[in-house]
């Protein structure tokens, strides 16, 4: 038997170190700028009541939706896909690692989000810039894009060919003005990106209205619906589904990593176009393919999704409570309508203050500053999830009073 031997590490050089050294100067800047990430260490499952950094504190800043992370039914099928078929593929889709559980599972978000097949990627940051990179690969295409559209979208533009144009939040009057612009007639293809639910603020898309300009001006849309898969619609189908869609929207763009509490990313769509992206786009291409038991978890949370209604029930429900509360006592939530439930700060030292009080008390709700949110724009960004109880609730609000006196936000 190897015994474990601590080797002595070999310093670096001092040439090495001095190439290095601006990140020192990079670092100072961040700290002045309140911009400096030092991420809060989870020490136990992620649960609406977890240990972080050795504390035990209501946990508001998960994307843990439907409290499926630690649902014991979903780890016991992780667990036996692992026995079946190993803990990874080792290898990428196209060469030997598309197990039968892929797709099984692509099949299967095909019939949840009601379109012919849909296209597993690594992450919903990956689904995102594959589908933007591939579907605009051409300098006489064109992309159209909400101006809070989430970064993934925002970097997948970037790499493509495609000029892109941005339309204010929400606007329809700008988008339909885009849509006759010139640049626009000129275009042989247009995709008009939409985030379903908006990561930062909790609002809806206007759907209907983006779906009846496509079709005015022949032009396809795609919706990232991350975090709306497993929370709205019809057993949690997302925005396509809540808005009576179905079928008239060309690409649904999921994420595995926030109600289906696993890691990947997904796009529903035609089979033609999904055979397409599997065939050339470089995500798919270049990484190696999800571990057969993230496979296994995304089914079992499907399954529970179709017979079990109690869960997105009580997500809701405890939405629709944690919301009215905050109100009650004067916190500014901006426009949301989903579990994600911003509290307007608006300064990005104050915000951090409140995040780090906040979690002294007993409660973990992260502080979002520029350049995630615009300057004037920084909050504490919150999600309720179905495994929080209302005790968890009333205690978390009564420390968001304390704290939010003492600093004057309310």
């Amino acid at each position: 038997m190897i015994k474990n031997k601590t080797e002595k590490r070999v310093p670096l050089t001092p040439d090495v170190k001095r190439k290095l050294k601006f990140a020192e100067e990079e670092i100072k800047n961040l700290k002045k700028e309140n911009r400096f990430i030092v991420p809060r260490i989870l020490n136990s499952e992620q649960k609406p009541v977890s240990v972080i950094d050795g504390k035990k504190v209501i946990n508001l800043t998960s994307n843990n939706y439907l409290a499926m992370a630690s649902n014991p039914e979903v780890k016991k099928a992780a667990i036996e896909a692992i026995k079946k078929y190993g803990v990874g593929s080792a290898a990428v889709r196209t060469i030997i690692g598309t197990m039968e559980i892929h797709r099984e599972l692509e099949k299967k978000f095909a019939a949840f989000k009601n379109t012919e097949d849909s296209i597993l990627f690594q992450s919903g940051f990956t689904s995102n810039v594959a589908v933007c990179q591939t579907l605009m690969n051409r300098e006489d295409y064109l992309l159209i894009s909400d101006e809070l559209n989430h970064a993934s979208i925002i970097d997948g533009a970037r790499l493509a060919k495609a000029p892109r144009m941005i339309y204010r939040h929400k606007d329809m009057k700008h988008l339909k003005e885009i849509l006759e612009s010139e640049q626009s007639k000129k275009a042989k293809r247009k995709l008009i990106v939409t985030d379903g639910v908006f990561s930062m603020d909790g609002d809806i898309a206007p759907l209907p209205e983006v779906v009846e300009l496509a079709k005015k001006y022949d032009a396809i849309v795609m919706v990232d619906d991350a975090h709306a898969s497993g929370v709205i619609g019809n057993q949690g189908r997302g925005t396509v589904n809540h808005f009576n869609l179905d079928g008239k929207v060309e690409i649904q763009i999921g994420t595995l990593s926030k109600a289906f509490a696993a890691v990947g990313g997904y796009a529903a769509t035609t089979k033609t176009l999904r055979d397409y992206l599997g065939s050339v786009a470089r995500p798919f291409l270049f990484s190696s393919s999800q571990p057969p038991s993230v496979a296994a978890t995304c089914i079992k949370i499907l399954e529970i999704l179709l017979t079990e209604p109690k869960h997105l029930k009580k997500l809701w429900e405890n939405t629709e409570f944690f919301k009215t509360e905050l109100k009650k006592y004067g916190f500014d939530t901006g426009e949301s309508v989903t579990p994600i439930t911003p509290i307007m700060v608006r300064d990005s030292a104050k915000a951090v203050k409140f995040s780090n009080m906040l979690f002294d008390e007993g409660v973990f709700a992260l502080s979002i500053v520029y350049p995630t949110v615009p300057k004037g724009k920084e909050r504490l960004r919150t999600i309720v999830t179905a495994g929080h109880t209302i005790k968890d609730l009333e205690f978390a609000v009564s420390k968001f009073v304390k704290v939010g006196k003492k600093l004057a936000i309310i």
